[in-house]
């Protein structure tokens, strides 16, 4: 599906490369200081604004594997995927009002900084070798893969390693100015992202009235989309019965209906929004008013990606449904829901598909600017000054985390070439979810519990980090066929490719509950007050009024939506 990209096209990208480099540079000279130390070079020194907090958090959400992969369910599946990004609004609420107020009191940089002042050094190293390895071998990878892949398409192919090198520059020369410019460049990349985003959707929503000979209207090409695939406009899915249909039960098994909101959805929202550094470091050098507003204006943002990544998805599905964009979606001699966003891209005219392209690269080079920074903080943080060179001056940690950031991607990018990881046989999606999803329930069980109750061990935590990734690797791949397809605890349905499954969702809300559980009961052995228990005084958690009304809004037009939707 060959995207010939004009004169126009390649300026205006143009325009978008020269536009982020000269304000990246802009923002490093002003903001520069004459001896850079760690608290600027990885938390901005405290300089975010809350508008640039909460830009930052969405621009290094926002990757290639949310416009491919989230329009293709919405090609499949529809306004049920949804869920994942209003959930995540409620969960940094959360986020805002219990855990970051926690961290902050802490004075903390890293995750593993508060898992070591909470529990003990053993945990903080035994997680950040795990986070370093994860953010490396799966996130950053997997970004760089899907995002060239995606460009790759979009420009019209035979260019993959190419795209691969210059996303991988184009970040680097971002993340070497720190997270001062990671966060202000990344308030340019959420402004392109959303223009790009919301002009495809217009795009879509116009060929969808175009088709049914309603002229150029978008509301009237909404409601025709709302009519002639009435099931993509619903938030819950049934459970499936004995005689339900294959492509029923996929549904169910991605999005298991009422269930999922027992646990599984907020155990993933909860430990990628509240426990992961790639995310919280934005906000972690900020005042608690400031980071607390950021975090609420990121969830407000969260509440219209749907809009930009999902409906062109579902709009697709109505335009191949009645008879459209047969050869789009057949790309590459088979189809695939995937192609639903680059089918709709075709049609864009001269000058917008490079509006188009740099919202694309926006996102991806935002993700994997955002992710290097992490990896560099973790590493220079929490293993080179902690247990390499314990007295380590400022300025060399400033450069220890640069050549951190230039290592990474380096790697990312070996990796990548080949795909020696197997990401594209995986597929993108899958492949994050696999690898990020099974570590959920034990960190969000070790964060939540070190928060709140002042028992907790640090045995406890380290088995509850092991108990739940076992659990999550056995309820997704082995329960079934050791304990049958039916039990009081879960029902697992045919796959479709002779075996069967329990939904990934809520076999991550099963493994939490029984972590909890274990942890609970261990710590119950220790001492009423661990002695490196959290003393927190609950005023800490008191919002002023323009925090609460944030919270008020939000939570309005998130039930208006499942009222809307159910």
């Amino acid at each position: 599906m060959p995207q010939h990209l004009t004169a126009l096209d390649l300026a205006v990208f143009f325009v978008y490369l020269v536009g982020v480099g000269a304000y990246g540079y802009y923002v490093y000279r002003s903001k520069q200081k004459t001896q850079l130390d760690t608290k600027d070079y990885f938390l901005a020194e405290g300089s975010l604004t809350w508008w640039a907090i909460g830009a930052s958090m969405i621009a290094s959400n926002i990757s290639a594997e949310q416009f491919i992969g989230m329009s293709g369910n919405g090609f499949t599946v529809g306004v049920a995927v949804a869920a994942y990004e209003w959930v995540a609004a409620i969960v940094l609420i959360i986020v805002a009002v219990f855990f970051m107020p926690v961290y902050l009191k802490q004075h903390i940089y890293t995750m593993p900084q508060f898992l070591e002042q909470r529990y003990n050094a053993t945990l903080s190293l035994v997680m950040s070798i795990f986070w370093l390895f994860l953010y490396v071998l799966v996130n950053l990878t997997a970004i760089l893969y899907l995002g060239a892949l995606a460009i790759n398409n979009l420009t019209g192919g035979g260019n993959f390693h190419a795209i691969i090198v210059a996303l991988a520059v184009f970040a680097l020369l971002i993340t070497l100015g720190g997270m001062k410019v990671v966060g202000y460049t990344d308030v340019i990349q959420v402004l392109v992202l959303l223009a790009g985003g919301l002009l495809t959707t217009y795009i879509a929503l116009t060929m969808v009235s175009q088709h049914f000979g309603l002229g150029n209207n978008i509301l009237a090409g909404f409601n025709a989309m709302m009519t002639d695939a009435n099931d993509h406009f619903h938030l819950m899915f049934d459970k499936p019965g004995p005689n339900s249909p294959q492509v029923d039960v996929d549904k169910y098994l991605m999005l298991p209906g009422l269930a999922m909101y027992a646990a599984g959805q907020w155990i993933v929202n909860l430990n990628y929004w509240g426990c992961n550094q790639y995310i919280t470091q934005r906000a972690l050098g900020a005042d608690l008013k400031t980071a607390r507003t950021g975090i609420l204006f990121a969830g407000l943002l969260k509440l219209i990606m749907p809009v930009i990544v999902m409906l062109p998805g579902i709009a697709a599905y109505v335009l191949y449904k009645n008879g459209g964009l047969q050869i789009e979606m057949n790309s590459g001699g088979a189809f695939n829901p995937d192609n639903a966003y680059s089918a709709i891209l075709t049609f864009l005219p001269n000058g917008l598909k490079g509006l188009s392209l740099a919202a694309l690269t926006a996102a991806i080079v935002a993700s994997l600017a955002g992710k290097v920074n992490s990896i560099s903080t973790i590493f220079t943080l929490d293993i080179y000054k902690r247990y390499l060179n314990k007295e380590a001056p400022e300025a060399k940690l400033v450069w220890i985390g640069r050549v951190t950031v230039f290592v990474a991607m380096l790697l990312g990018v070996a990796l990548t070439w080949e795909d020696l990881l197997g990401i594209g046989s995986a597929g993108g999606f899958t492949y994050i979810q696999k690898y990020t999803g099974f570590i959920s329930p034990g960190i969000v069980a070790v964060f939540v519990l070190g928060m709140f109750w002042k028992r907790t061990t640090a045995p406890a935590a380290i088995a509850g980090i092991l108990a739940g990734f076992l659990l999550s690797v056995f309820f997704n791949n082995y329960a079934p066929s050791v304990f049958g397809h039916e039990t009081l605890f879960y029902t697992a349905f045919p796959n479709g490719k002779g075996g069967y499954e329990i939904p990934f969702l809520i076999c991550m809300g099963l493994s939490f509950a029984f972590t909890f559980v274990l942890m609970v009961a261990m710590s119950l052995a220790g001492p009423v007050v661990n002695a490196r228990a959290l003393h927190i005084d609950a005023r800490l958690f008191r919002v002023s009024s323009q925090t609460l009304t944030l919270i008020v809004v939000t939570l309005l037009l998130i039930s208006a939506l499942y009222i809307k939707f159910w």
